[in-house]
């Protein structure tokens, strides 16, 4: 059912009828216009089902919203310990706020992509000359940040940006790009992980990560990672054990971690198996549910 995110009323109004339709028993919110028709159909008593909020990145929303949102859900999940620290700053309600951290299904992880999923990636990087490809899977974050530090990183890469295209912001910080050096961008696909397939690193520059499942599935893949020191990074990386973390908005610091991975093929390995070895130890959907 097509559902109009735009007007508020009307998706609240939409979401009721479905709910009703459908015979739903439990309702989970996973953005911020569900989260805000669902709480404003419990304010109006017209939301009788548990509703459960589930909270998947750093929270930017007002104090007064996040109250409201708090004491109309009856379970808010935090995907992890940085999420939950930001919402109770925020004043948000705790008596009914659990962590659950994320996981992941290593059976999908681990499927071996399709000749044609291989192919497909390669003809979307070009040809790499010999160049380590350093992903960044994620939408829209500080990925501007990581193209500026370029200048200053004297090993020529290709920067895979998969599931974006570019904005203008992008386009003119890559015009100042080295010529050794080269980005691709990648619309959003279905099958990201045959690019992980073909990089030898995996970056994420990001301040608002609730804990990333693509950190998450390139660290299972034993892939070393560089992730900025925000949000819920520092919750699944200790810098120089399991990945590096970066100052944000930081273009040196970014050059300065990725040479260090990228130069040293020691210190990269075993990042990328310590890495691994918490994912799959910690980090299995099984044990999300079991939370």
């Amino acid at each position: 059912m097509p559902l109009d995110f735009g007007r508020l009323p009307t998706l609240a109004r939409d979401l009721d009828a479905l709910l009703t339709r459908e015979q739903v028993d439990v309702v989970n919110s996973h953005g911020t216009g569900d989260r805000r028709a669902l709480t404003w159909l419990r304010w109006t008593r017209r939301l009788g089902r548990p509703f459960v909020v589930t909270r998947h990145t750093m929270p930017l929303t007002s104090p007064a919203e996040l109250v409201a949102v708090g004491l109309s859900a009856d379970r808010t999940i935090a995907v992890s310990h940085a999420v939950a620290r930001a919402l109770r700053r925020r004043l948000y309600p705790t008596g009914r706020l659990r962590v659950v951290p994320n996981g992941i299904e290593f059976a999908r992880v681990d499927a071996q992509p399709s000749d044609g999923d291989m192919a497909t990636a390669r003809a979307a990087l070009g040809d790499l000359g010999g160049r380590p490809v350093v992903l960044v899977l994620a939408r829209r974050k500080d990925q501007h940040i990581l193209l500026r530090a370029l200048a200053a990183l004297e090993r020529p890469v290709v920067v895979a940006c998969v599931g974006i295209e570019p904005d203008a912001e992008l386009r003119a910080v890559e015009r100042t790009v080295p010529t050794r050096h080269r980005v691709a961008y990648v619309p959003f696909t279905e099958r990201p992980l045959a690019f992980a397939r073909l990089a030898a690193v995996s970056a994420l520059p990001s301040r608002i990560e609730g804990l990333s499942i693509a950190l998450l599935e390139t660290m299972a893949l034993g892939l070393p990672v560089v992730a900025s020191d925000a949000g819920g990074n520092p919750d699944l990386i200790t810098t120089g054990d399991t990945g590096l973390l970066v100052t944000p908005l930081d273009p040196r610091a970014w050059a300065q971690a990725l040479a260090r991975v990228l130069d040293d093929a020691e210190f990269a390995a075993r990042i990328a198996r310590r890495g691994r070895e918490l994912v799959r130890r910690e980090f299995a959907l099984e044990r999300t549910a079991e939370r």
